[in-house]
């Protein structure tokens, strides 16, 4: 398709995110570090012929698949996923996933909450999971009181 063509819009009446498959290296590890850092529940899982999957999720409702079928680490630099990201209510339980990723010592890509901009409510932390797929816990208030972090741009590039 050219860029010239006029491309017309799906009609839609309501679009969410459903869930996020995730392709992992170690299903067990990344099922734990998931459960660990989000609370999220274990709905589903299985694994025959070496097809391990996992379904995670929260009151019923599906988040994140984890499917074990990767050989190596996520690579950000390829087109595809940049960043996961989660939404929770308060700035307190942002601090509270970032104890659990230190306690479990995940990579941070910055110490502390990351306010989204220069004078925005909103804010997070940047990690990784087990695979090194990039993850952001956000508030959508509560982080003007952070100190901006003169190496850490917008959730957009890191």
């Amino acid at each position: 398709m050219s860029s010239t063509q006029a491309i017309r819009p799906t009609p839609l009446q309501q679009l969410s995110t459903g869930h996020v498959g995730l392709s992992v290296t170690s299903l067990d590890r990344s099922r734990d570090f998931y459960v660990a850092v989000l609370g999220l529940d274990v709905m589903g899982e299985g694994g025959e012929n070496s097809r391990k999957f996992a379904f995670l999720g929260r009151e019923g409702r599906l988040l994140v698949t984890l499917w074990e079928q990767a050989d190596a680490a996520f690579d950000g630099t390829r087109a595809g996923l940049h960043h996961l990201s989660f939404q929770v209510e308060t700035i307190e339980e942002v601090e509270a996933v970032e104890a659990t990723v230190k306690d479990l010592g995940a990579t941070l890509s910055y110490d502390g909450v990351v306010p989204h901009g220069e004078g925005l409510q909103s804010g997070g932390i940047f990690f990784e999971d087990p695979d090194g797929t990039r993850l952001e816990v956000y508030a959508p208030t509560g982080a003007s009181g952070a100190a901006p972090h003169a190496d850490a741009p917008t959730c957009g590039f890191f």
